[in-house]
Formats: structure tokens, C-alpha cells, sequence
């Protein structure tokens, strides 16, 4: 068979360069012994994981610490996963969480393009190659006729694929071949596997150290019928001609490592260092799973975005999961970026990170707590201007007004910061009883109505806005005292029968009606922040 006139019947382009010129187009780096070329890849389907972020984290961090090239790059050889702006909501996400990558999509670069589909010709001139050399072959089976293939295999408990007797297309002569292709049948185009599966190779992972991987024999398609690579194909030639040192990605690819390892053998490429990192996982019951984008809010990167969590915050919880000796690290190194760790492949985990999310509100509120009040105000207005309501947004005109509140939110000032809040969401929720003269009451009161309104109106009647911290809690005392409850904790604790309850059951009463809550800080300050025409509206609410 004259393969080289098969290859120009396959693939009949006249315009593809000859394969050996896209190593001078796309030459090595220029780059320091040890740098890293890393990539994040997504898939452009409009959602973005936990888990992109986490790869990505790690190849940002293995590239620019070693003095190399962090790129990205759009796997959208899949067309039918294709969903409209869905590039858009990867640079947003990158965006948000401060990755930054130094070519790619979108982005200038030597090495693109950087979108997969504009790469088609790359792909078709390799294929063309593969095809002249008897290294791959047209394939007119139908998806009927492969259906029934797996079924077969299903029934029978055999290896499913296209291999060996059930590689229908693999051995058909010159003369089946061309009169398929003179009838119009379509036809994608398989690799012609060289594999054997009884035989196994030492691998060595960069995350899971040595593993064995068995021979591929599967004939994989690498040319759709459209003329569009798969993924399998397309990612081991834009690796190689991108000059990917380092591939990190998810263990769910360990399964695919065989097939890539011998396309990058017969493309005649080295292959690049592979580590393949355990999945996130989060208890499900007493039982761990895979974190699932189906099941769970905290799956999606837009999650942290529409619930405000710092980016930093979020980074630094990703770390943890990263890298085993990070938290060993940040206890030395406090106030230092998260950028200046040491990152390393070989501390990555061999078994699944454990996502929990007590620990990052801990993380999340630490560094609220570790901000200025402006600092807070600018990030919160910036999230209330994206996803707050129409009030929410009103909480930030007035910048010196809400600043005050924050101050007082985070302890500003205090002995120790305040740590109430993990995410805007929250924070906006407890600045809500600073705004309007009416406010939802979110606890009840645990006394009964007349001895509630007996303690607002005796308080209503000395409060003085004018008063100074001392003056207005020897007010509230002196409302206790007149209501039968204890204005003096020593008395109380020595016979709290003798009293309906203590000052501080008084204080409780009338924060429930001027903010709604039983538990919030300082009261005399809010009532000085709410200033006194809202108060007194609040306390005359509160009794109706």
C-alpha cells in the first residue's frame, strides 16, 4: 500500500508545513537550567473547580519560583462542551485568586496559539506523518457498529476498546479503504497502538513517586471526523512544542498516562515529567468522597467569589492542601506572603486533601481580622457592587459611616481583633442592623413582653445621647435595679433567687430591640454609630 498517497487522501490539505519546521517556529526556551514550563488547561465548559485552582496554584508556584514560564492554555477540541463565555470565566477566576499566568490565552506569547481549535493544523500535518509512516489509520466504524462492541465486551467481562480482534478497521486493504472513502463514509483516524499489555514499565510520578504502567494497546482516535485532534492528541503535541517541563494534573488522567506515553513515543517527542495529584475530598458522613461539583456549592471557584471570601484567604487554605509542611511554615513567618514558601512537588500528597471549611473561615477571619477597616470597606463595596442587593450596596455610600461600623465589626482599637466574619456574605449580613430605622429581629427576648417594655420605657426615659460610656451604663443599672433585676453582679451571684435576672439580662433586652440580636459588640458604640433619632425609633418599634 502506498501510504504516503493514503495520508494524501486522509488528510488532502496542501497547506500544512512539514513537520519538521514547527520545531524552528516553536523552538526550546530560553530559559535557565532548572526553570519550569508549567500550563493550566481547562476545558472551556463555564465552570471552573476547586480543583483547577489547586493545580493551578501549584504550577504557578513550581514555574515562578524556579524562574520559569506559567502559561494557559483552552482545551476546546470538544465542541459540543463548548459553552459561551466560558473563557471569560476563567480569566475571571484566575483573576480573582491572583494567579497569574505569563502567555497564553488571550494573552501574547511565542508559543500560541493558545486555543486548541486554532491549532488545528499543527495537529493534521502530525497526523498526515503518523498515517505515511503506518503509524495510524482511517476508521469508518460506526457508532452503532462500536456500540455493539462494548456490549459484547461488557457481556463477555473482556478489556473494553478498540484493540486487537476488535479493532474492525486496523488491517482493511487498500481497495476496502478506498472504496470507503469513494462512497463518503466518514472516518476518523486511530493510532495504530504498538503496545502490549502483558507488559509493564516503571514510572516515576512527581507526586506519587514510582508507579508501574502498563503498555497502551488501545487504537485511540487522534483525528475526529471533523478533523479535530482529541484531547490526547492534541495535549502531547502542544505540550512538547510549548516546551511543558512539568505536567501536574489529577489522578483521574493516571488511567490515560499509558496512551499519552506511547503518543509522544511515536510523535518522536521527550516526554515531559507527569505528577498526578490526589483528588479533594470531603466527609460525607463518616465516609470521604470526591468533592462534586453536582452535590457541592464549594466545588465551584464561583462559589468563593459570590460569597466574598478574601482570594488570600482562599490561597492560603489551598496551601494547606498543597503542601504538607505549609502551616509549619506560616507559624514561623507570620506576616510574610504566601508567594515566598518554598514550594515543592514532593510534598504534594499521595492520598486525597481533605477539604474542610471550619478551616478556611479560621484562615478567612484571621485575615479580616488582620486588615484595616478600609481595607475591608474597599473589598466589601467591591463585592456588594457585583453581587450585593440594593440595600447591601447602600451599606457603602457612605464610606466614613460604614468604616465606623467595621471599626467596631472587627474590634479596631480593641485588645484583640474581633474574628466574627469569614466572607463578605457574612460581614454585610452583621452590618445590616446599622442601616434603616426599622431592623429584623433575628432573636427573641427571654422575658415576658411587660417586663420587656417596662425596660425599654424606664431606659427611653433617661437615655441621652449626649451621655459618655459610664454615664449610660450607670443608666442601664439604674433600669435594672428599677425593674427588680440585679444591678450589681456580685449581689446577683450571691442570691439570684432574690431577682428576675442581672444587669447584663437588661442589656441583652434592649440590644434586641435597637439591633435585634442578643449577641453583638459594644452596645453603647452602636447606639453612638445608629445615632439618636434611629434608636429612639427602634425603642419605640420595639414596644408597640
Amino acid at each position: 500500500m502506498d501510504l504516503q498517497k493514503l495520508a494524501d487522501a486522509l488528510i488532502p490539505d496542501t497547506d500544512l508545513l512539514p513537520i519538521e519546521e514547527y520545531d524552528k517556529i516553536y523552538p526550546p526556551r530560553a530559559l535557565e537550567k532548572g526553570a519550569e514550563v508549567t500550563r493550566i488547561a481547562p476545558s472551556p465548559t463555564g465552570f471552573m473547580h476547586l480543583g483547577n485552582l489547586y493545580v493551578a496554584l501549584a504550577n504557578e508556584r513550581i514555574a515562578h519560583q524556579s524562574g520559569g514560564v506559567f502559561y494557559l492554555r483552552i482545551e476546546d477540541t470538544d465542541e459540543k462542551r463548548k459553552v459561551e463565555g466560558a473563557v471569560e470565566v476563567v480569566h475571571k477566576s484566575l483573576k480573582y485568586f491572583g494567579v497569574n499566568f505569563d502567555e497564553g490565552a488571550d494573552k501574547c506569547g511565542e508559543y500560541g496559539p493558545y486555543y486548541q481549535r486554532q491549532r488545528a493544523k499543527i495537529y493534521r500535518a502530525f497526523a498526515k506523518d503518523l498515517i505515511a509512516r503506518n503509524l495510524a489509520y482511517p476508521c469508518f466504524c460506526t457508532e452503532e457498529e462500536l456500540e455493539k462492541t462494548r456490549e459484547y465486551q461488557t457481556e463477555n467481562k473482556l478489556l473494553p476498546g478498540y484493540y486487537g480482534e476488535f479493532a474492525h478497521c486496523r488491517n482493511l486493504s487498500e481497495k476496502e479503504i478506498y472504496e470507503n472513502l469513494r462512497q463518503g463514509k466518514p472516518y476518523v483516524i486511530r493510532l495504530k497502538s504498538q503496545g502490549n499489555v502483558e507488559i509493564k514499565h516503571p514510572f516515576k510520578d512527581a507526586i506519587k513517586g514510582e508507579i508501574t504502567v502498563t503498555e497502551n494497546n488501545q487504537d485511540v482516535v487522534i483525528l475526529k471526523s471533523d478533523g479535530i485532534p482529541t484531547y490526547h492528541f492534541a495535549h502531547a503535541i502542544d505540550d512538547h512544542f510549548m516546551r511543558t517541563t512539568l505536567v501536574i494534573r489529577g489522578e483521574e488522567w493516571l488511567s490515560s498516562l499509558p496512551v499519552h506515553i506511547e503518543l509522544f513515543k511515536v510523535l518522536g517527542f521527550p516526554l515531559p515529567r507527569y505528577g498526578h495529584n490526589c483528588s479533594i475530598q470531603k466527609l460525607d458522613g463518616e465516609n470521604r468522597r470526591k468533592l462534586s461539583k453536582r452535590k457541592d456549592p464549594e466545588a465551584s471557584l464561583n462559589f468563593y467569589r459570590e460569597q466574598g471570601y478574601p482570594p488570600l484567604a482562599v490561597n492560603e487554605y489551598m496551601m494547606t492542601l498543597l503542601n504538607s509542611n505549609f502551616e509549619e511554615w506560616r507559624l514561623k513567618n507570620p506576616s510574610a506572603p504566601y508567594t515566598e514558601f518554598k514550594f515543592s512537588v514532593n510534598k504534594m500528597g499521595k492520598s486525597g486533601a481533605l477539604f474542610d471549611v471550619a478551616k478556611l473561615n479560621d484562615i478567612a477571619k484571621t485575615y479580616f481580622a488582620a486588615q484595616s477597616e478600609k481595607e475591608v470597606y474597599d473589598f466589601l463595596k467591591t463585592w456588594a457592587d457585583e453581587f450585593g442587593d440594593t440595600d447591601e450596596k447602600l451599606y457603602f455610600a457612605d464610606e466614613e459611616y460604614a468604616e465606623k461600623v467595621l471599626a467596631l465589626l472587627m474590634g479596631v482599637g480593641g485588645k484583640k481583633r474581633r474574628k466574627d466574619f469569614a466572607c463578605a456574605v457574612q460581614a454585610v449580613e452583621l452590618m445590616s442592623y446599622f442601616f434603616g430605622e426599622e431592623v429584623a429581629q433575628t432573636d427573641e427576648y427571654r422575658f415576658d413582653k411587660s417586663t420587656v417594655k417596662a425596660i425599654i420605657e424606664a431606659f427611653e426615659r433617661t437615655y441621652d445621647f449626649s451621655d459618655d460610656c459610664s454615664s449610660w451604663f450607670e443608666k442601664v443599672k439604674a433600669v435594672a435595679a428599677e425593674s427588680g433585676f440585679a444591678a450589681d453582679m456580685k449581689a446577683y451571684k450571691a442570691a439570684p433567687e432574690n431577682y428576675k435576672g442581672n444587669v447584663a439580662d437588661v442589656a441583652e433586652i434592649l440590644r434586641v430591640a435597637v439591633t435585634g440580636r442578643a449577641n453583638t459588640p459594644d452596645l453603647y458604640t452602636i447606639m453612638q454609630i445608629l445615632g439618636e433619632k434611629i434608636v429612639r425609633a427602634r425603642l419605640a418599634s420595639a414596644i408597640q
